[in-house]
């Protein structure tokens, strides 16, 4: 699976940065968003996530009843095989729904062999590549930094 952060608050990012993902269908939307949280350098996860599927399909957290739509589904129930996710099919994964930082994620390949690409089978989702600088969450530049510095 590809990851790139194409957004910020709906604003297309220049030169986004990306992610490859060895996944399985097994995985859970929650495990997945645990993975591109840390694969993108987020540190502060006490902000809302969820998924958005091609045909309309949401996929939230399972501790936000207050705020999940009705009809979401559950991130930590929901598999990527229920979701029957094809090759090149598209969705969006959005951290921190107050910023808006919008990720698509798109199925490159199916029926990867982990040996092949990893010498192993893990039983985690494993970033395989990654490219382009990450921003930080809150517009920091530097580690003494205000939130928002330009």
């Amino acid at each position: 699976m590809r990851v790139v952060l194409a957004r910020h608050g709906g604003e297309r990012l220049d030169d986004p940065p990306g992610r490859d993902l060895l996944v399985r269908s097994s995985h859970s939307f929650a495990q997945l968003a645990r993975v591109i949280d840390t694969a993108f350098a987020r540190w502060d996860l006490g902000h809302l996530h969820e998924f958005s599927l091609s045909d309309g399909t949401r996929i939230g957290m399972a501790d936000a009843d207050e705020f999940g739509a009705e009809g979401e589904l559950n991130e930590t129930t929901e598999t990527l095989g229920a979701a029957r996710l094809k090759v090149g099919d598209i969705f969006e994964y959005v951290f921190d729904l107050g910023d808006r930082w919008e990720h698509d994620c798109t199925v490159l390949r199916v029926n990867v062999d982990p040996h092949e690409e990893l010498g192993a089978a893990p039983r985690d989702i494993v970033p395989v590549f990654g490219w382009g600088a990450l921003p930080d969450q809150y517009g920091r530049i530097g580690p003494d930094s205000d939130e928002g510095d330009e």
